[in-house]
């Protein structure tokens, strides 16, 4: 018998985990997200595809940034992506040659340069993501709106707690 009076049986006692990152809730959160994520590189490859045949999958937040804020410095728009001045070179240029963004100089600094879409960058990336958002739209259209609000400040919370 147990100390609280309540027979047993045969099961040995579980140990508790060592941290809460092993209970279910964290394991089913992790495995979702990986899910997610996974379809969400998927689906930003078919979406640069969408803007141009030769949009690299990565350059296409890079645009959606830049309709999102306006125009910004390269540096700025490095940091946010997550990737060094190098590659934030490249691909400005590669979206240069295809017509989608263009340099204009810094009006607070003449040495700097901003970054902004392209009248064809604006209407391409604008046509995607309207077509996306009416995707969405259909995904969930047997979702209740409340819900939706609820995961879109879910996801917004989670989004911010992983900025810091």
């Amino acid at each position: 018998m147990h100390e609280d009076g309540k027979g047993g049986g045969d099961r040995a006692a579980s140990p508790e985990p060592a941290s809460g990152v092993e209970q279910p809730a964290f394991l089913a959160l992790e495995r979702e997200l990986t899910v997610l994520l996974r379809r969400a590189r998927a689906s930003q490859g078919e979406m640069a595809r969408e803007v141009h045949p030769d949009l690299e999958p990565s350059a296409y937040g890079l645009l959606v940034r830049l309709e999102e804020c306006g125009r910004q410095r390269a540096t700025e728009l490095a940091a946010y992506i997550g990737v060094g001045k190098a590659t934030m070179s490249r691909q400005l240029r590669a979206l240069e040659q295809l017509g989608l963004v263009g340099r204009e100089p810094d009006p607070a600094d003449g040495r700097a340069w901003l970054v902004t879409l392209t009248e064809e960058g604006r209407r391409r990336v604008s046509r995607v993501r309207e077509a996306r958002r009416a995707r969405y739209a259909g995904r969930l259209a047997d979702w209740d709106p409340a819900e939706v609000d609820e995961l879109a400040r879910l996801l917004n919370r989670l989004n911010r707690g992983t900025e810091k």
